[in-house]
């Protein structure tokens, strides 16, 4: 059998295969009023059909803990009952489509209240439904963003019941994995990276006081998070600032420690904590960060960026480089590719029944 479409089994779960799909922002929630931050018609087409092409896990875009953490102000919220109902429609189907329905929790601290990316993605005020951004320390983002309040060690408690609350209500939507957003420079990250994090509190400075926050988080949500299902992180396993900032050596360390908290899969990216960074991307550039913590801490990880081919997705999880693939713009390119790649290998996937005529 095809490496790619074996089953993976996850605390009580079973993954019917290891084609995932990534977290991507849809910036397509409404900016005001009561439906603030609910899933649409758009949320349930763009999921129902990734699912309908044989993802075995969808793992829904970043979706806020609180209004201040979203990336804009078109983002995804689970900090209301609306909003859960919303997100309960998508994960029904999800289910019936024999695919693991997952959600990013997330809080982008700094880079909080933007733009639209397709409109440049610049920060917005209050006119246009932006607020104030938050962070570890009083830096910007970069030139043009404003200047974030400093979180205080009494909101950061705040922050880390917000993740909790978060992860309860994403169990009554009916989600089977949460994942934790420790990656890209968003909240958690910034608090990781002393490129970033400028504290000389519990919050800042050495590497075990950076951590404190993010392992506080973890614990919150495992502690509501039910034990039979399974919790991921990701991560930005470097900040390509040539050891300025977070390291692949710091993810590793940061790794074994995440799997004694509780957490039971790394889902492996980079980037994403400072602007103007070159990034030597290229087909599966970030594999080899996933399989480091694989091979030194027993940690289970999945592997993202440019994994396009279903060869290629083949030879990472044969080669045990990754326990799965993560994909991102190749399932917007073809929600269906999990199903074509099963042709190509010779694997087995879930195929509708309406569908039956194309296998």
């Amino acid at each position: 059998m095809s490496a790619l479409f074996e089953p993976y089994p996850l605390r009580s779960l079973t993954v019917p295969n290891r084609v995932w799909m990534a977290p991507m922002c849809q910036y397509s929630a409404a900016v005001s009023g009561a439906d603030t931050g609910v899933a649409n018609d758009w949320h349930f087409a763009h999921y129902a059909a990734r699912a309908a092409g044989g993802a075995g896990l969808i793992l829904l875009e970043a979706t806020a803990v609180v209004p201040e953490g979203r990336i804009s102000p078109a983002d995804l919220g689970i900090w209301n009952d609306t909003q859960v109902a919303a997100l309960r429609r998508i994960t029904r189907f999800l289910k019936s489509q024999n695919t693991v329905p997952g959600i990013q929790l997330a809080h982008a601290g700094r880079k909080a209240s933007t733009g639209l990316p397709w409109q440049g993605g610049a920060p917005v005020g209050p006119d246009e439904h932006g607020w104030q951004p938050v962070g570890p320390s009083p830096l910007p983002f970069d030139d043009g963003h404003p200047v974030p309040d400093e979180l205080t060690e009494a909101h950061l408690a705040e922050v880390v019941g917000h993740f909790a609350e978060a992860a309860r209500r994403a169990l009554d939507a009916g989600f089977e994995v949460a994942e934790i957003h420790g990656a890209h420079g968003y909240l958690i990250g910034e608090f990781l990276s002393p490129y970033s994090n400028r504290r000389t509190d519990a919050y800042g400075g050495s590497f075990v006081n950076r951590t404190r926050f993010a392992l506080e988080v973890v614990d919150a949500v495992r502690a509501v998070w039910p034990d039979e299902l399974p919790l991921f992180f990701r991560i930005s396993a470097t900040d390509w600032l040539d050891g300025a900032g977070w390291t692949p050596d710091d993810t590793v360390r940061f790794a074994v420690l995440l799997r004694e908290h509780g957490v039971d899969l790394l889902d492996v990216s980079s980037g994403g904590n400072a602007p103007g960074v070159r990034i030597p991307t290229g087909p599966g550039y970030q594999v080899p960060f996933a399989a480091r913590v694989r091979t030194e801490t027993g940690l289970p990880v999945a592997a993202v960026g440019l994994i396009t081919e279903p060869e290629q997705a083949e030879k990472i999880v044969a080669n045990g480089e990754a326990d799965a693939v993560l994909l991102g713009r190749e399932l917007l390119r073809d929600p269906s590719w999990a199903r074509r790649a099963a042709r190509e290998l010779g694997g087995e996937v879930h195929v509708p029944e309406q569908y039956h005529r194309s296998v």
